[in-house]
């Protein structure tokens, strides 16, 4: 079976480890998230300290490793690459599993953050490189889709898992080695060139006036969503219902976030210029509903709403980060822009925090409120600014 990439086309096989890449790209820290309030019993002697370098440590390397994995694709086979970090990622996931102190297990885990690190890039960078014009938007949305999807379906295997025996959480880190196994069919067929006619034959080098412009607004997209993520259990008890709905809203949450990537290349020829401005809209009436209302299906409507617009602008920005790089320079473009994501992640709790203080709050629907506000004035921006390069989308993203 062919799969026409726009130009020429790649077996089955190709595009299945092309996909993979994308699906191992979201699992770090995801064994860790079901043990984290057993951690004390399971390790007596371990620290506060401690347990929080476990989560943060391998979070941190990530993002250095993903600008360093980005760095190296323009002058080095990138293939090799992939392989070296798929190969640090699925022996690290080997290790966890038969690692019987927090010591190592910190050291395990800094060491798959490395790993991860320099897969992340390729998981939007190798779409890229073989798939160009509306056949590459339209992969980049099934990737953003697989990516969220694998997030939910590992999430509840490793909550699963966790009741068995604490160790097991971790062979979802050992699914790398199946992207490794197929690496070897991305060998026998490489990415074609890209066509004269590409948006990316126009520059010489990276474009760093729009890269850093596309840099802000995912970073401030990631961190106006992530409050679903931090503050829904919060909210979820301060509601007082049953606290597993928070799991329910997170899950939701990213499923939300998968949809629009199945059908993105549609989304954006009924939306075209005002694409991330209804996007926008959305975030901003979800985050409301969540923060305004009690009832559990206004919950669920918010933060889907606000899913379903962060998955419409995931992707949009992953090929706009692609077309301002000539080609060599394109996995670096989106090594950048995708190292704001885990940024945002790092830093949102601080950044909230700062904001509480300074309006002298400690309430659970604050993050909600404050971030709504925040959204609503860039929503403004793009709405006057249709025709800025981040905020806005030119006629070829449209166009029949």
């Amino acid at each position: 079976m062919k799969i026409k990439t726009g130009k020429g086309s790649v077996k089955l096989l190709v595009l299945l480890a092309i996909w993979s890449v994308s699906a191992v790209s979201s699992l770090p820290g995801l064994a860790i998230s079901p043990i984290l309030g057993d951690l004390n019993h399971i390790f007596p002697k371990a620290n506060d300290l401690e347990i929080q370098m476990l989560t943060s440590l391998p979070s941190l390397l990530i993002i250095p490793f993903v600008l360093l994995s980005g760095r190296l694709s323009v002058g080095k086979d990138k293939l090799k690459i992939l392989i070296v970090g798929l190969s640090v990622f699925f022996l690290s996931g080997v290790a966890c599993l038969f690692a019987r102190s927090m010591a190592l297990l910190i050291v395990i885990s800094c060491v798959l953050g490395i790993g991860a690190g320099m897969v992340i890039p390729f998981s939007t960078g190798l779409v890229v490189d073989y798939f160009t014009g509306d056949y590459r938007v339209r992969q980049l949305g099934y990737s953003s889709a697989i990516n969220n999807l694998t997030l939910v379906l590992a999430t509840v295997l490793t909550g699963y898992l966790a009741k068995v025996d604490w160790h097991l959480p971790f062979l979802v880190y050992t699914l790398p080695g199946i992207s490794l196994a197929l690496s070897f069919f991305l060998k026998r067929q490489r990415s074609e060139p890209e066509p004269a006619h590409s948006l990316q034959m126009r520059h010489k080098m990276i474009d760093r006036r729009k890269l850093v412009g596309l840099m802000l607004l995912y970073f401030f997209v990631t961190y106006a969503v992530l409050v679903v993520t931090y503050y829904a259990a919060f909210l979820v008890d301060d509601y007082r219902i049953d606290s597993s709905f928070s799991g329910v809203l997170i899950s939701l949450f990213f499923l939300s976030i998968m949809l629009p990537g199945l059908f993105i290349d549609r989304i954006i020829r009924r939306l075209r210029q005002n694409v991330n401005l209804f996007s926008l809209l959305s975030i901003f009436i979800g985050l409301v509903l969540t923060g305004l209302f009690r009832e559990k299906g206004l919950l669920i409507a918010g933060v889907m709403l606000c899913g379903l617009g962060y998955g419409v602008m995931q992707p949009v920005v992953y090929d706009k980060a692609a077309t301002i790089a000539p080609p060599r320079s394109a996995t670096l473009s989106l090594s950048f822009v995708m190292s704001m994501n885990y940024l945002a992640v790092m830093i949102c709790p601080f950044i909230m925090d700062l904001f509480r203080k300074l309006f002298h709050t400690h309430s659970d629907r604050f993050p909600f409120f404050f971030n709504a506000v925040l959204v609503l004035a860039v929503a403004a921006l793009a709405y006057f600014r249709r025709n800025n390069f981040a905020l806005g989308l030119e006629e070829s993203y449209y166009k029949s």
